[in-house]
């Protein structure tokens, strides 16, 4: 690996830019996971930016359960993001389908629809379980 190599990697895991996709949730997961970009939690201490277009972000937070009508969209948005690219599944709906479990029109979890490399538990979830996640997925895109 060449110094190029490592100063891309090095400046991919220094500023993350994240893409924010509410499935469908109840806005519970939302609020905390928008709480850790705010000045009392400060996402943007580690360079994070959170990004309106899939084409700029490196990491893919998702929250709600993934239902047979947003199923097409999310892929979509995957699809479209660069490489390398991440995902996060924040809250119980995203990562089991929560109370949506075994409903006819939910898939199981998100994984089961695109890979995720990261799982945030809890309804809702907490902003430091949001920093803790996107530190540790700055810190495998510094890796490579």
């Amino acid at each position: 690996m060449g110094f190029t190599e490592k100063m891309i990697r090095w400046a991919r895991g220094r500023s993350p830019w994240i893409l924010f996709f509410n499935t469908g949730a109840c806005n519970a997961c939302d609020i905390e996971v928008v709480a850790a970009l705010t000045p009392r939690y400060d996402l943007e201490r580690f360079g994070l930016l959170l990004k309106g277009s899939p084409r700029h972000a490196d990491i893919l937070v998702v929250t709600g359960p993934v239902t047979r009508q947003v199923r097409d969209r999310l892929i979509r948005i995957y699809n479209q993001m660069p490489e390398p690219k991440f995902v996060v599944a924040a809250g119980t709906c995203a990562t089991s389908g929560g109370a949506f479990w075994k409903c006819y029109n939910v898939y199981e979890s998100l994984d089961s629809v695109i890979p995720v490399d990261a799982y945030i538990s809890g309804c809702p979830v907490k902003p430091e379980a949001v920093i803790q996640a996107v530190n540790l997925l700055a810190q495998k895109i510094m890796k490579g």
